[in-house]
This record gives C-alpha cells, structure tokens and sequence, in this order.
C-alpha cells in the first residue's frame, strides 16, 4: 500500500505546507487517537515533545485540538529530545507519545514522530491504519462535550530524563577531571545535555545552547561540527559531543579535533561491552550504509553484524526480535536497548566517556577502532519512471557485484523522501569502486 503521510521516520516536511500543516496534525491527533482510544472506562492518555522550531508553536495546538476532540487527555513536555519523550510515553503509561521535530534539518522543516504505549517508534501496519482514518470525515466519532480530552504542561519531564540518562552511566565511575564540550545544536537537549553531564562529574563547555525558533541545526549539530571543533581546541576539551536538533543522534570530537562517525562509535561500544560481558547474543545490527571494515572489525573480535535497511526504526525492529542490545547507524545514531528505545546521543556519548574513564587513555587512542574501506556514495535524480525497474540497470548492477565479488559491497537504494537512486559501493580497491559506481550510476541516468 502507497504511503501518503508517512515516510520512514514518521512525517516529515517544510512547515505550514503538506503534510506539515495544522489541518493534517489535527486531523493525524484525531486519527492516532481514535486508533489508540479503547472502550475502556479509563482515562486514554498522549504525551507530546518537541524541539526548538519556531513551527512547533503551530503543529502541537493543532496536535492537541485534534487528540483533545477524540477524548485523550495530553500532556505537554515542552522542548524535550526524542529519546525522553520515547521513555517518558512508557514511565508515565500512556496511550501514545509524540515528537514534534524535524532531527537534523533546519528550521523550515518540521516533523512528527509517534512511539507506542511500549516507547517504540509504531509499526508500519499501525502508521498505514492511522493514514486510512486521518482522510476520513472529521465529524466521525468525536467526543462528547463531557468527554472530552484534557490538556496540561508538567515542568519535571526534562528533569526526569536527565536522571533517566544518568543511570546509564556505570555507579562506580564518574566523569570528574574530564573537560566536556558538548554542542546542542540549539535543539532540544539545550538544557537537558549540559546538566546531564555536570552532574557526573564534568567540567562542560557548552554551545548551541541559546534556540531562537530559527537557528536550531545552523552551523552546529552533529551535521556541522566545524564549531564543535573549535571549541575543543578553544577550551583544550578531552571530547566534544555533538547532538542533533531532537538528540537521537551524535558525533564524537577527539581531543585533537578529528570526527568519529556513528561506526567507529559501535564499533568502539561493541568492543568495551564484549571484554565487559555486556554485548548480548555476541551481535551487532547496524544499516546497508555500515562500513565494511566496522564488519571485518567486529568478526576479528568474535562479534556478528546484521544488515538492515536504513533507517533506525528498523535497527530497533531487528534487535527486538533478535535479542541484540546494541545497534545504530553510521549517522550516529546509537540503539542501546537496556537503557532506550529508540537512538539516544546523550546515552551513547556517555559509554564513549566510560570506557576514557576506565582505561584512562584519551579519547584519540580509543576512537580509531578500524581502518574505513574506501566507500562511495553517488545520488541519481529521476523524473518519471522507477529507473531501477528497467533491465538496462539490473544489468548494470549485475555486472557490477560481479567485479566486486567478495572483495566489496554495491547498495541500491531509493530515498524515501527524493525521487533519488543511492548508489553506493565499498571496495579495498578504490579504482574498481570507482568504476562500479559511475558504469551503475550512469545506466540510472540513462534510464530515468
């Protein structure tokens, strides 16, 4: 079935234009909660968070307007990152939570992000109903005057996942003598992260922590650390933290100034948890974008890693029925299953300073767990037509995992946002990775 409202991380768009207008975040508020309202004489319950963005004063009255009618009373977070309000859905036992936020774009976009009674983001068989009745009339099954839903703002929710992300840190250690920078990307962990870490024990340095409604995600966040990297040389840091505007996701700085992406940090959490009798089923799931020398990495040390597509929701689908307690995306986002539900930034910059802590060693000799196998990635627009439906491509990629044989990897895959083709190819022979990508990237081209 064709998806209309949403993509593979809920809905997602340019504010106050389809799908991210008022009208559809009521009408999704009335939708999900009809969906979730049992006939139950309970009390039926959403909690809502959000970032910075100047358009989350818009989306979540609208949000409200539309769970209220339906009957379920609401619960108003404020700026709380993705991960909190995920455990915050499960603690304070309701019916539904959601995160009103866009993650890493900029202020123009926003987004819409459910999770379960259970604090997992909803399958795509729950999505797909929810879409059916968010079209349907919007007089069906409202509420009765008396019955309708109640709406409130509580002030200790930030306050509640800052212990919850403090627990997750070993007891025996703390981070005292550590000089900490961490980088809020002016989003929703502005407050919440540099407590966090000052409150174990840490010297912090702090930016991106003063959101305006416009500048959440410029030029700061994990997806532009130029200003983190300053910063740490700036205050001679011994890490720099940064965080996405919702706080799902990190990238690490070491004390030299060199980025650690999201593998070489499962690579470095997989390796400490193994020697520490934590990493269950001795296996890893990461994405088709993974490195292949994360892979080669983690096999030298006894450790399996499972592929999925992209996207972390279904990481967290394969760790759930796999038992795995550990997974993510090169993108950084980090799943660890014992302490979240779904990627946390803060919980996993907080493993990285717990292996420094207990080695002692900085953060430059532990980072660097495997060497990259050269990897390219390419993205083909098209117009009309699936290009990867025509023989002339599946010709082209034939040939291509051909050459490649066991000494590489090709992925194809459409965006889920773009009409895009990725085309992406690994190989220790940077020559041949050249070559596959552009002789599959140029039949796409042909194609479309």
């Amino acid at each position: 079935m064709t998806r209309k409202y949403f993509g593979t991380d809920g809905i997602r768009g340019t504010a106050n234009t389809p799908p991210m207008t008022p009208e559809i975040a009521m009408r999704l508020g009335m939708a999900a909660g009809k969906y979730f309202r049992t006939t139950s004489p309970r009390r039926h319950s959403v909690v809502i968070g959000k970032d910075t963005r100047l358009s989350g004063y818009m989306i979540e009255p609208a949000l409200v307007a539309g769970f209220t009618s339906v009957g379920m009373d609401v619960t108003l977070f404020g700026p709380l990152p993705t991960p909190g309000v995920a455990m915050m859905t499960r603690s304070l036992r309701a019916d539904l939570g959601v995160m009103i936020s866009a993650s890493h774009n900029n202020f123009k976009d926003n987004g819409i992000k459910l999770f379960g009674p259970d604090g997992y983001k909803l399958s795509d068989e729950i999505e797909l109903e929810i879409e059916a009745r968010m079209d349907r009339a919007l007089d069906d099954k409202l509420a009765a005057p008396e019955d309708l839903g109640r709406a409130k703002r509580i002030d200790d929710a930030q306050a509640r996942y800052v212990e919850i992300v403090k627990a997750s840190f070993p007891k025996r250690m703390r981070l005292a003598g550590l000089r900490v920078c961490v980088d809020c990307a002016n989003g929703a962990a502005y407050k919440v992260a540099p407590a966090a870490l000052y409150e174990l024990g840490a010297e912090v340095f702090k930016i991106g922590v003063e959101p305006n409604g416009f500048n959440i995600n410029q030029e700061v966040g994990s997806t532009d650390t130029d200003a983190l990297k300053e910063a740490v040389k700036t205050y001679r840091a011994d890490i720099g933290i940064a965080l996405d505007g919702d706080a799902d996701r990190c990238i690490i700085i070491d004390e030299n100034g060199h980025e650690v992406d999201g593998d070489q940090l499962i690579g470095l959490i997989a390796g400490h948890w193994k020697k520490s009798g934590l990493l269950s089923t001795d296996g890893v799931v990461t994405t088709v974008m993974s490195n292949l020398g994360l892979e080669k990495h983690l096999e030298s040390l006894g450790i399996s890693l499972e592929r999925t597509k992209v996207g972390d929701r279904y990481v967290v689908e394969r760790m759930r029925s796999g038992g795995f307690n550990l997974g993510g995306e090169q993108s950084g986002h980090i799943v660890m299953s014992d302490y979240s539900t779904t990627g946390d930034g803060l919980m996993a910059a907080l493993q990285v300073l717990a292996v420094m802590v207990e080695t002692g060693k900085p953060l430059s000799d532990l980072a660097h767990v495997f060497d990259k196998v050269p990897q390219k990635l390419v993205n083909v627009r098209y117009k009309n037509k699936d290009p990867l439906e025509t023989q002339s491509v599946k010709t082209a990629i034939t040939d291509a995992e051909t050459r490649l044989g066991k000494s590489g990897r090709l992925v194809i895959r459409k965006s889920g946002t773009e009409p895009l083709v990725r085309v992406m190819a690994e190989a220790e022979d940077a020559k041949l990775m050249d070559e596959v990508v552009e002789s599959v990237a140029d039949a796409v081209r042909t194609a479309s």
